[in-house]
């Protein structure tokens, strides 16, 4: 259905989330935007760090970076968009407080779901995927790209698509061809080449990254320890530890208990804008279920992610293939065994983290090795 003239937007403000994974899975939506409003003006307002992400993408004329925190917050945020005149606000958020934002800010349209009692601040209430007056577990990639939907006059998503089969993963609503897409600036890749030759990498290495928000989702340290010495010794990767400055203990932990030279990358002043041409060049990424996933897979990074008492339906994401046609990533689960019409987040001594097992891992890191050092399969 084509955007009548009187709804197409030619100034609009996307309002994305708050992290860095929900950000990269935020980027197949903007990307449709962009194809379909070539000559609107699109800017987008974000949290400090974030900016790193998307710094250099041509999907976006101007970054807003604002500080949620605060008292004064909310009338900050709206006094630094409010001169752009943006005459539409598609808030990828849930909050109250940035349908505020956008409300103060004198933006007359105001698309986002209809939840947390936000409604009375949005002139078009898109209705959230439910189930058993519960949210519907669906992927954001599809939670985001239902909102470009509305925006855009077409079909919405049909959540039925997520009726669960696997406790991997669910269908995507999204295009087959369809991938998460963040840019790599001159000055990105320049960090990551200091980074590299202060930590002496003329080789092949892989990353980990052991952090998470919640440390229910973080397999333990001295796994991660042992992995680092399986990749150094088996497969003669050196190994580039990552995590956020507030893990770096984490970090200095699991490179005390290594038996080789693991190199922890918040060390060596590493950035999430450096972390996407680090990734690029890496051979495979282990990471836990946290943000630094998500940018591996927008870098096309072979990729095995370990999932604990979170349900990995919620960020099912497109990821690249390989010529034999298996996919870039690997999920590894607590208990493969849990049902599909169960999720994993009501399931937290079942689905604990610590029950992926070291073997679990070396195997899933051999076989997609196998795949990169293999001509034949790519």
């Amino acid at each position: 259905m084509p955007i009548s003239p009187s709804t197409k937007p030619l100034r609009l403000l996307l309002v994305l989330p708050s992290w860095v994974g929900d950000i990269t899975m935020a980027t197949p939506t903007i990307t449709r935007i962009r194809a379909a409003l070539p000559g609107a003006y699109i800017g987008a307002l974000l949290r400090p760090g974030m900016d790193q992400l998307l710094e250099g993408t041509d999907l976006l004329d101007e970054l807003h970076v604002y500080q949620p925190q605060g008292m004064m917050s909310t009338k900050k945020a709206a006094a630094k968009v409010r001169p752009r005149n943006y005459d539409t606000a598609l808030l990828f958020t849930n909050s109250f407080s940035t349908a505020l934002i956008t409300r103060i800010a004198f933006i007359q349209r105001r698309i986002g779901y209809d939840r947390d009692t936000r409604g009375l601040l949005l002139t078009d209430r898109v209705t959230p995927p439910r189930e058993n007056k519960s949210h519907k577990l669906t992927p954001a990639v599809d939670y985001y790209w239902n909102l470009a939907s509305h925006l855009l006059a077409q079909p919405l998503v049909d959540w039925s698509i997520h009726t669960p089969t696997a406790c991997t993963h669910v269908p995507l609503a999204i295009p087959s061809d369809a991938r998460l897409r963040l840019p790599i600036t001159k000055a990105n890749t320049a960090k990551a080449n200091e980074i590299l030759n202060a930590a002496n990498i003329t080789s092949p290495y892989a990353i980990l990254n052991p952090g998470g928000n919640n440390p229910a989702k973080r397999w333990p340290a001295d796994r991660y320890a042992k992995l680092a010495d399986h990749l150094q010794t088996n497969h003669n990767l050196r190994v580039l530890i990552n995590g956020s400055p507030a893990e770096a203990d984490l970090i200095n932990d699991i490179i005390a208990q290594s038996q080789t030279d693991p190199v922890s990358l918040p060390k060596l002043g590493n950035t999430l804008g450096a972390l996407k041409p680090l990734l690029a060049s890496s051979s495979i990424m282990i990471t836990n279920d946290t943000g630094p996933r998500h940018i591996a897979a927008a870098m096309s990074t072979p990729l095995i992610t370990l999932f604990g008492p979170t349900d990995p339906r919620w960020t099912t994401i497109p990821v690249d293939r390989f010529h034999d046609g298996s996919p870039k990533e690997t999920i590894l689960v607590a208990d493969p065994t849990l049902d599909p019409s169960q999720s994993a987040n009501n399931h937290p001594e079942r689905c604990a983290i610590e029950h992926i097992t070291e073997q679990a891992v070396h195997a899933a890191t051999r076989d997609m090795l196998n795949h990169t050092e293999n001509p034949s399969s790519n």
